[in-house]
């Protein structure tokens, strides 16, 4: 068990991982860094990113955390490529076990994420970061001028529908019926903007796209009619999912507290969950903003958390 023992595991990559990382590393912490099923986090499938300071002409998404990765690493942090399945923050050290591996840890920094909740069709896939985005800030940019989908019903997609018409030409709300989960006044808001069209009683059957010169583009949709079953296409270089994100925190379930919404609880100002010890960053702590600057500088408070944490423990 000793040699499975460190001081600080992170649990979870991603902005919020890696920066954890890098701060406990530079604190001489030795940080562990469980990467998890999708190492480097959502970003792995994002093709460019316009948005994180430092990168003037924008970088690919899984190039920036291979980067940060390897700043974590020349600062002694280690990543482990296997999933936590299972925690026990009921004792002090924590005890984490990987399938049949057990590991101990002074102190945790939860990083897990949370998971666009996406329309599970194998196009969709296909062209996800190619005209396929869950994140309208992230991606909205470069769709000038041209037409766009967003699939929702609730606020998440009115105010990214909203967003988007700062550069789309023209965005049409897909919805599966006619009432809606939104806020009357975000309803409202869309309903008035000139540029947002609504197709309702429909859902997206497949992405539709080409693939030429190496290059994948989606050019529409194919649409169901959910009362008659009939089908349609639409045109469009853009289709953004925004059913929602689901928080990825099933593992935590009865032992760290959670919002209504399943998002984890800190502590106002700071990273603490209510487990001494146990620190939370990025998504997973995170339904406003979802943003990988944001989840970078709450990577950054939870290991100055940790580390403070330790330091008041005696553990050097």
């Amino acid at each position: 068990m000793a040699e499975n023992h460190h001081k600080v595991i992170i649990i979870g990559s991603g902005p919020a991982g890696f920066t954890a990382a890098l701060y406990t590393g530079r604190a001489n912490l030795n940080p562990v860094i469980f990467e998890g099923m999708q190492p480097g986090g959502q970003l792995t499938i994002t093709t460019d990113v316009e948005n994180y300071p430092g990168f003037e002409e924008g970088i690919m998404g899984p190039e920036l955390m291979d980067v940060m990765r390897k700043q974590a690493h020349r600062f002694g942090a280690k990543s482990i490529y296997k999933e936590i399945t299972e925690v026990d923050f009921s004792k002090s050290p924590f005890v984490l076990k990987s399938d049949s591996e057990v590991y101990t840890a002074d102190a945790v920094i939860v990083s897990t994420g949370a998971s666009a909740r996406l329309l599970n069709t194998p196009s969709e896939t296909r062209f996800m970061g190619y005209g396929v985005s869950a994140c309208a800030t992230c991606d909205g940019f470069f769709f000038k001028n041209q037409k766009v989908l967003v699939v929702g019903g609730g606020d998440t997609a009115m105010e990214e529908a909203t967003y988007l018409t700062k550069f789309a030409s023209e965005v049409t709300i897909i919805h599966r019926r006619e009432g809606f989960r939104a806020s009357p006044v975000m309803l409202e808001r869309a309903k008035k903007n000139p540029k947002i069209k609504f197709e309702l009683n429909a859902v997206i059957k497949e992405v539709l796209g080409k693939e030429e010169n190496g290059k994948k583009f989606v050019t529409g949709a194919l649409l169901e009619n959910t009362n008659d079953g009939s089908t349609k296409e639409i045109e469009a270089e853009g289709i953004f999912i925004a059913i929602g994100h689901k928080p990825n925190t099933d593992l935590f379930k009865g032992q760290l507290d959670l919002h209504d919404n399943g998002y984890l609880k800190v502590q106002a100002g700071s990273t603490r969950t209510n487990i001494e010890g146990v620190f939370a960053a990025g998504d997973v702590a995170d339904h406003n903003y979802r943003q990988a600057v944001t989840a970078a500088g709450s990577g950054c408070m939870a290991a100055i958390d940790a580390q403070r944490w330790l330091e008041a423990q005696g553990i050097e």
